[in-house]
C-alpha cells in the first residue's frame, strides 16, 4: 500500500481513538448535580399533574445507564432553552416503575413529548439536542 493510504487509515484509527474517549470520558464524569436546575423531578405521585398541561419533554433514565448518562446534559440544555415555553423532566425508571410501566418504556433512553397530557412523539436512544428541539418547536407552533 502506498504511503498516502497508511497515513489515511492511521488518522481514521486516531480519530476513531478520540472520539471514544471522548464519550467515555462524558460518561464517567456525569454528575447529576451539574444539571440545570430548571429540570422537573417527575415521580409516579407527580407525573400526570406535571404533564396535564402544555408541553412536557420527559427524559426516561436509570443512574446505571450509560447512554442516559450521554443524554444528560442534552436534556439539561434544553431545559434552558425552553424556559417558560416547555418543561422538561426527567424520570428514574428504577424508582417509577409504574409510569414507565404506562408508557411502554422498555429500552432507556426514552424521550417522549407530551402535550396536555397525551404523548405526541418518542425517542429511543441518544440523538442529536436538534432533533428533540425541532420536536418541540413543531409542537410549539
Amino acid at each position: 500500500m502506498s504511503t498516502a493510504v497508511w497515513i489515511i487509515l492511521g488518522l481514521f484509527l486516531l480519530y476513531l481513538i478520540f472520539s471514544t474517549y471522548k464519550k467515555y470520558r462524558m460518561v464517567k464524569n456525569y454528575n447529576p448535580e451539574d444539571e440545570s436546575s430548571k429540570l422537573l423531578k417527575l415521580e409516579d405521585k407527580n407525573f400526570k399533574k406535571q404533564i396535564s398541561s402544555g408541553l412536557v419533554l420527559v427524559d426516561f433514565w436509570a443512574s446505571w445507564c450509560g447512554p442516559c448518562k450521554m443524554i444528560a446534559p442534552v436534556v439539561s440544555e434544553l431545559a434552558d432553552q425552553f424556559d417558560g415555553k416547555a418543561k422538561i423532566g426527567k424520570l428514574n425508571v428504577d424508582e417509577n416503575k409504574a409510569t414507565a410501566a404506562k408508557y411502554g418504556v422498555r429500552s432507556i433512553p426514552t424521550l417522549i413529548l407530551f402535550k396536555d397530557g397525551e404523548p405526541v412523539k418518542q425517542f429511543v436512544g441518544v440523538k442529536p439536542k436538534s432533533t428533540f428541539a425541532k420536536a418541540i418547536e413543531a409542537q410549539l407552533s
